[in-house]
């Protein structure tokens, strides 16, 4: 069971007049730095006479973005620039944090392999890329590695649908045709459906300890309505394959290389780091453990995803979390090769045409940091609910 919560009274030690009284001189301590503070800046700004306020935020930005993931026209303003750079660092983190983890996961399992040259291997990954700053990969993948690629027309290509130049790379992107939307409502209620009985089935499984039966079949289930519903409203989406064209790639989807670049730098960055958090996290696990599994008869692979790997995401999800803050924070460093995200976009152009710094600062500080508090918040969630499951 849950422990009853500590009122605030008692947290706080109001019975004690002692700390009381600390805590009060601290707090005004604190009002006063921010009063002084404060106080500076308003009297700076009016001696500079600095434009203060967000109306900039309305004006015509004037400047193109290499990457956008939504419309961006030419009479955009700097808040429709702001809303694309923003999109620009949540996507290169998200796509980083994913990339990371698997590939962490990976090298992880390498370091713990029985064969020594594998664990070497995996151990020589681990030490170079960690020390080695992050900034000197990025401008080796940058400028050493997608630099000297050729020009669209002599793109190094991948079974003719993945093309790799100098302007980015190109990959077959889906189109939406008449069938998508019943195909994803047909896919929802599968997995809506798959979702109902897994659960019933836990909760027999507990009453009555025999083991869930059935679950292979919703899966299938799942997975084959909304594929049975295509026969009836036609293909959901039709690939845009790219082709290469006179001077450039024509169809499909493109990013720019310095997302390239971010992406595989940060994912590789982030692996070793991830990798010895996990590895810790799978040498903490009880060999006892292992063993018994391989008692019943288990597999190698099912003893570390039944057994192994639940426990350890229990225990390096804590730290695992402070390293996906420290990942996506270091996203920022993108400007150094000249990725659009916000510190290029907006804490960089923008700031240097509008001249408003307390402004543009305070929005991009405000988005890094309301962004990592969502991912402390996502993980907590988690974590209360594993702990929830223990008890």
């Amino acid at each position: 069971m849950r422990p009853p919560p500590v009122p605030w009274s008692t947290r706080l030690k109001l019975d004690d007049p002692r700390s009381f009284a600390i805590q009060v001189g601290l707090v005004l301590l604190l009002c006063a730095a921010v009063a002084f503070i404060a106080h500076n800046v308003g009297a700076n700004v009016a001696r500079l006479n600095l434009r203060v306020g967000f109306d900039f935020l309305g004006r015509p930005a004037g400047f193109d973005i290499a990457q956008a993931l939504i419309p961006y026209p030419e009479t955009s303003t700097y808040l429709r620039a702001f809303w694309v750079a923003l999109l620009n660092t949540v996507l290169l983190g998200a796509l980083s944090i994913a990339g990371a983890t698997v590939l962490g996961l990976a090298v992880a399992l390498l370091r713990l392999a029985r064969n020594p040259l594998l664990a070497l291997l995996a151990l020589g990954y681990v030490e170079a890329v960690r020390n080695i700053p992050l900034l000197l990969q990025l401008f080796f993948w940058y400028f050493a590695v997608l630099g000297p690629l050729p020009p669209p027309r002599q793109s190094l290509s991948l079974f003719d649908l993945v093309f790799l130049n100098k302007r980015g790379l190109a990959f077959p992107w889906p189109v939406p045709e008449p069938g998508f939307v019943a195909f994803m409502v047909l896919l929802a209620v599968g997995l809506v459906a798959f979702v109902l009985l897994a659960r019933a089935a836990r909760r027999r499984r507990i009453a009555s300890g025999r083991p869930a039966r059935g679950l292979w079949g919703a899966a299938l289930l799942a997975l084959v309505l909304p594929f049975a519903g295509t026969l009836v409203t036609g293909t959901p989406v039709a690939w845009d394959v790219p082709t290469p064209g006179g001077f450039n790639i024509a169809g499909g989807a493109t990013v720019i290389p310095e997302f390239v670049a971010m992406v595989v730098g940060m994912t590789i960055y982030g692996s070793a780091f991830i990798a010895e958090l996990i590895r810790g996290g799978i040498v903490s696990v009880s060999r006892g453990q292992s063993e018994a599994g391989m008692a019943l008869g288990l597999s190698q692979p099912r003893i570390y995803a039944t057994i192994v790997i639940p426990q350890v995401f229990r225990a390096v999800l804590p730290p695992l979390t402070g390293q996906y803050i420290t990942l996506f924070k270091n996203s920022s460093l993108a400007a150094a090769i000249g990725y659009p995200d916000l510190m290029l976009i907006f804490a960089g152009t923008a700031l240097n045409q509008t001249g408003q710094p307390l402004e543009i600062i305070g929005m991009t500080m405000a988005s890094y940091l309301l962004i990592n508090l969502a991912i402390a918040a996502v993980a907590n969630i988690a974590n209360e609910r594993m702990l929830r499951r223990e008890r």
